[in-house]
């Protein structure tokens, strides 16, 4: 029984992730997404993982800065 169980979830995970949406490419190319090399991000103000604000100037550093969103597996 518990095997029957197990091959059935199997072939429902397998069957999904078939189902999954593929991007459209019809000539090849990749649409451009967020900012272009070189070009100064917009300002912001934003709460930190603490609860303290962040801004843009609160983040730069002598030499700019670099902004890594991570989307962690628990969300």
């Amino acid at each position: 029984m518990k095997a029957a169980i197990a091959s059935a979830l199997s072939i429902a995970l397998l069957a999904f992730a078939g189902e999954q949406a593929k991007p459209a490419t019809n000539d090849g190319t990749v649409p451009a997404v967020g900012l272009a090399v070189g070009q100064p991000a917009p300002a912001f103000l934003l709460r930190d993982q603490f609860g303290h604000e962040q801004s843009s100037s609160t983040v730069k550093g002598p030499k700019g800065t670099v902004l890594l969103f991570f989307r962690s597996a628990d969300w």
